[in-house]
């Protein structure tokens, strides 16, 4: 089965990017908020609270009557679902031995009792300190998750892999935006290093809040420069361009440019491929520090495209990349 589904999709349900655990049916081990943190979960020998053990990760209390526990997580964006991953990591004998995964469009306010769900994955088998994946073949759009736990217990972390949905029939053509946008639906698609950060966070609102929040590759040791492949939200026009180094000052390229292409059908060996010889939207551009750069008369070229090639030159982090301009509607 491939399970690559996490390579260049985004967690939908990352409460970086503003994903909530809005109801639990118990919490009383570990605050359901745990379950959406976005680092890896930790153990902490020796941690208690007024409830019992420290655990990071949702866990309700042993249940005592028929039933089973679920906790409802709103998803940071509406989107298709490729994939689950529940993780058990430190739950040992405290892990629920079953689980399954619901979801529902639901645009309007919360969940509710007349809310219709639809199952994404049938009851199935948890290990205990351990990760589960599995592939979703759903295409349709969801705004929230349930997850049922059978009967009881403690898991991790939940992380939903998709693609965003943004509903381009609503928005004005005439309108610039941001088209890189993870709430406009761009997307990482494809690097040559992620050592330090995942490409898919230059894609996140605001600012970044530390170095960690950006896109880092390793020092550089052999001739070249590392480079990444974005596909924008919808094919558009790009007039703005902005690229900030927040937070990385001894770290961040010396250089950046950007390549690009309006090409809906490119795989991703194609992208690879072919993505050194695009032509140029960006030459070549100096970098500073803890900086937003912002670029206008400098962008060369003014036709429609649907996929960009960041190169920086010759390593180091990014912080946030943005391309503001016009969709273009074919």
């Amino acid at each position: 089965m491939d399970d690559n589904f996490s390579h260049n999709r985004v967690n939908l349900a990352s409460a970086k990017f503003g994903a909530e655990a809005i109801y639990a049916t118990d919490d009383y081990f570990a605050d359901k908020s745990r379950l959406i943190a976005d680092n890896d979960p930790v153990f902490i020998e020796g941690k208690y609270d007024d409830n019992g053990k420290w655990m990071d990760g949702w866990e309700s209390r042993r249940k005592r009557i028929p039933g089973y526990d679920h906790c409802i997580l709103k998803l940071a964006f509406p989107g298709c679902i490729y994939g689950l991953v529940i993780d058990t990591s430190h739950f040992t004998g405290n892990f629920p031995p079953f689980a399954s995964v619901d979801a529902c469009n639901c645009e309007v306010g919360e969940p509710d009792e007349s809310t219709a769900w639809v199952e994404v994955l049938a009851k199935t088998t948890l290990e205990g300190d351990s990760v589960s994946r599995h592939r979703i073949l759903d295409d349709d759009i969801y705004t929230h998750i349930r997850l049922n736990i059978y009967p009881d217990g403690g898991v991790a972390r939940l992380r939903v892999f998709g693609k965003v949905h943004c509903n381009w029939d609503l928005h004005d053509s005439s309108e610039t935006c941001n088209l890189l946008s993870l709430e406009n639906g761009g997307r990482a698609v494809v690097w040559n290093d992620a050592h330090f950060g995942h490409p898919v966070n230059m894609l996140g609102q605001g600012r970044g809040v530390n170095m960690g929040d950006g896109w880092e590759t390793r020092r550089r040791r052999e001739p070249g420069n590392d480079w990444c492949v974005l596909q924008l939200g919808h094919t558009g026009v790009v007039e703005r361009i902005e690229l900030d180094t927040a937070h990385f000052k001894g770290n961040y390229p010396d250089r950046f440019s950007i390549q690009a292409i309006l090409d809906d059908q490119l795989s991703e060996s194609d992208l690879i491929a072919q993505s050194g010889g695009w032509p140029v939207l960006l030459p070549e551009q100096k970098l500073s520090a803890d900086n937003i750069h912002e670029f206008i008369d400098a962008i060369s070229q003014h036709g429609p495209v649907s996929h960009i090639r960041l190169n920086i030159f010759p390593d180091g982090g990014v912080s946030r990349l943005r391309l503001f301009g016009k969709i273009h509607k074919r």
